[in-house]
């Protein structure tokens, strides 16, 4: 499974974060980005930001998903 957000649509509600912090992490400019390990790929986000979860945490990565006001977490498996 991977994951990337579209940062056009991000409200920086920071719920991914709180649902699955080792994916999702808030940067400086109040967005939201998926990470891998300690490295947040923001440069240059949206589709070319694309992280693999980790396994186990396919379930929290949906939940996020689920929950995101802006909609705007995306999954490809």
């Amino acid at each position: 499974m991977k994951v990337w957000i579209d940062q056009d649509l991000c409200t920086g509600d920071g719920l991914c974060e709180e649902i699955c912090p080792q994916v999702f992490v808030l940067l400086e400019d109040g967005l939201a980005y998926v990470k891998e390990g300690d490295h947040a790929l923001s440069d240059p986000g949206g589709t070319a930001g694309v992280a693999a979860v980790p396994g186990g945490l396919e379930d929290a990565v949906c939940e996020a998903a689920e929950e995101c006001p802006g909609e705007c977490i995306f999954i490809e498996t």
